[in-house]
């Protein structure tokens, strides 16, 4: 059986595959399919779960918060912020719902920063506008 190569690669870790058969990932376009020696391909992972198949026919999946995918030379690269990678795709699927919802907190709590932010230039313009003499 013809395998090719994963690199992983997170802000903090990295791990290598060997003996991968097939990749099913998803993009903007839609589910997609690579296998050993296909051609350079390059896109944009969306954020969800990617299915890889290894050399003895056993399935790993990887949780993924979207990412660069980049297959050349026989080697399939994902570059992302952080990953999932096991055999229990429930246990995968539950880690990156947790971590999709304390992504979502977190930007309700910067959206709040920024707007409380903004009010007070504003309030500190409208200040500096009554100071300035006319």
């Amino acid at each position: 059986m013809n395998t090719f190569r994963v690199q992983l690669l997170a802000t903090d870790r990295g791990q290598t595959l060997d003996d991968v058969a097939s990749f099913v990932g998803e993009d903007e376009t839609g589910s997609f399919g690579l296998m050993a020696h296909h051609v350079r391909f390059i896109t944009v992972l969306t954020f969800g779960l990617a299915r890889l198949r290894t050399a003895d026919g056993s399935w790993l999946y990887a949780g993924l918060p979207g990412g660069l995918l980049y297959f050349v030379d026989n080697e399939l690269r994902i570059s992302t912020r952080r990953y999932v990678l096991g055999g229990d795709v429930a246990a995968i699927a539950g880690t990156l719902a947790q971590e999709m919802l304390a992504e979502e907190e977190a930007l309700t709590q910067t959206r709040r920063k920024l707007r409380r932010l903004e009010a007070q230039m504003l309030e500190r313009m409208a200040q500096l506008g009554q100071e300035w003499p006319a």
